[in-house]
């Protein structure tokens, strides 16, 4: 669902987000602001579909998913964004040198600014400071890209498994963690299979306890000596 937002609120959020806005001329500010939306997405909405061009997308509220897919469908989890972050591989038009299709998906009902991708590609071609900036941005994330590909093609799964849920508690500062196997596979890249059997070693070995509510991790130190 889109929304009216004022061009106040617009203009904070665009001069805290990109260190070029000040350099731009009134001209570009309004292109800029014409050229962007407020959307509001369910969860589980597919915002961005493959190699298209649907734009820089900046988090307000609720998170988004990253991910890949196989030509078997299977799907492999880059990273995850939250608010106050940003999403740049959705604008292709933007990054001429990405060819492989990223997926984004909202994991929660989310509320986005989603800037127009071919306005964007057109400033950067007159604005190097756009330019830089769309680069830097989405190479600041290949780091996470190329650390979920080193745990998939080097990492045992219980190691895998531990690092995975430590993270999603320092995430939620609690100590459950509420996702289905089913979720958590799909954001390891493995089979719901695979992460329930180890689940279950895990709860043997009296590391966490399954529930229908979650998993509760009941022994911290443990699964950090796994991680490690």
């Amino acid at each position: 669902m889109q929304a009216i937002m004022q061009n106040e609120e617009l203009i904070s959020l665009f001069r805290d987000n990109f260190p070029f806005w000040d350099e731009l001329s009134q001209i570009e500010k309004e292109t800029f602001i014409n050229s962007s939306q407020y959307i509001s997405f369910p969860k589980g909405t597919n915002i961005h579909n493959g190699n298209e061009c649907t734009g820089i997308i900046l988090i307000r509220k609720g998170s988004l998913r990253l991910y890949i897919l196989s030509d078997e469908g299977k799907e492999i989890t880059l990273y995850r964004l939250f608010p106050g972050e940003m999403c740049m591989l959705s604008a292709s038009c933007v990054l001429n040198n990405i060819t492989f299709d990223v997926f984004v998906d909202a994991e929660e009902n989310s509320e986005c600014i989603v800037v127009g991708g071919c306005a964007y590609a057109a400033l950067a071609e007159r604005n190097t400071a756009a330019k830089i900036f769309a680069l830097e941005t989405a190479l600041s994330r290949f780091s996470d890209v190329m650390w979920v590909m080193q745990q998939i093609l080097f990492m045992s799964m219980d190691k895998r498994l531990a690092i995975f849920l430590l993270d999603e508690v320092s995430k939620t500062g609690g100590d459950t963690v509420h996702l289905t196997h089913e979720q958590i596979a799909k954001y390891m890249g493995s089979a719901r299979e695979v992460v329930t059997r180890m689940l279950k070693y895990f709860s043997s070995e009296g590391i966490v306890e399954l529930s229908r509510g979650g998993i509760k991790l009941t022994d911290i130190k443990r699964l950090r000596s796994l991680a490690i």
